[in-house]
This record gives C-alpha cells, sequence and structure tokens, in this order.
C-alpha cells in the first residue's frame, strides 16, 4: 500500500480538517497527503509517511522506526528477511537462548540494589529489542520451512 493510499483510507475515518486543525495546517494540504505525490499521476504533495521513509533511507538509522512505533505505544522489530541469521538451527536456537541469557544477566545486574534507574531500563529495553529480533528471525524461518538457507548461511559462516 502506498503512504497516500493509507493516508486515504485513515481520511475514511478521521476527518482532515481536524487533522489539518490538530497540525496548524491547511486542509488543503492534509488532501495532497492522499493524493499520489507523483505530478505525471495526481497533484499530490509528499506527505510525512514519505519524508520519514526517505529520512529512514538517507541515514539507515532503525532508531527511527523505534522511536515511531514506541510513539504509537508498540516496538519495532527488523523484518526477518532484512536481517540475516546465518545459522543452523541448533546453533540458532542457542542464539535465542543466549540472548534470553544476556538478558536475564542485564536485569540481574540492574535489579542488584532492588532499584533499576533510567541507564539500565535502557540496557534492559536494548537487550530485549535484541532478543525480540533474533527469535523473530528463528521463528519466521520456522514458519516458512526455510531451514536451508540457515544452513546454506551457517556453512559460510564456518569457513
Amino acid at each position: 500500500m502506498q503512504s497516500h493510499e493509507l493516508l486515504r483510507d485513515i481520511f475514511e475515518n478521521t476527518s482532515p480538517k481536524q487533522v489539518a486543525t490538530d497540525l496548524g495546517l491547511s486542509a488543503s494540504m492534509i488532501y495532497k497527503w492522499a493524493e499520489p505525490a507523483d505530478t505525471a499521476i495526481g497533484s499530490g504533495t509528499p506527505n510525512p509517511l514519505d519524508r520519514m521513509e526517505a529520512l529512514i533511507r538517507s541515514t539507515s538509522d532503525r532508531r527511527l522506526a523505534q522511536w515511531i512505533c514506541e510513539r504509537a505505544g508498540g516496538f519495532f522489530i527488523l523484518n526477518p528477511k532484512n536481517a540475516p541469521h546465518p545459522y543452523h538451527l541448533v546453533p540458532a536456537t542457542n542464539e535465542i537462548l543466549q540472548e534470553f541469557a544476556d538478558l536475564l544477566a542485564v536485569i540481574a545486574t540492574a535489579a542488584a540494589d532492588n532499584h533499576i534507574n533510567a541507564t539500565e531500563a535502557k540496557q534492559i529495553r536494548a537487550r530485549w529489542e535484541e532478543l525480540k529480533s533474533v527469535t523473530e528471525g528463528f521463528v519466521a524461518c520456522c514458519e516458512n520451512g526455510n531451514f536451508g538457507a540457515l544452513n546454506k548461511d551457517s556453512a559460510k559462516k564456518s569457513r
């Protein structure tokens, strides 16, 4: 789905005029966001979704996506297709267990004084995000029966 199509769908349930008021922009600008930005196709203008995508592509920094996800009450997990997981099935399982052990170690260290400060909470969050990412990659391979790719990549790693 293109960004302008998503916005058009959203504007079926949310008033573009209210969005304009909330953002301090003109209603015509909001309506243009829901049109294709390509001048050959439509008269739209690059919308915030297109700009965020361009910013992520320009910086290659996933923290932008993570920040947006956190503001929406969720979290970002990298699509396993975009994250290489070069492990055999057993080493992949071991990797998940190691990530979990690392997370527990960070939690235990942070909680040793019965208080977790902001820095410790950040460290816990970082380990948790890494565990989720590694596990998601493994689960996706399981669901797709894509163990051949794991074995092929693992052979490259062992060279």
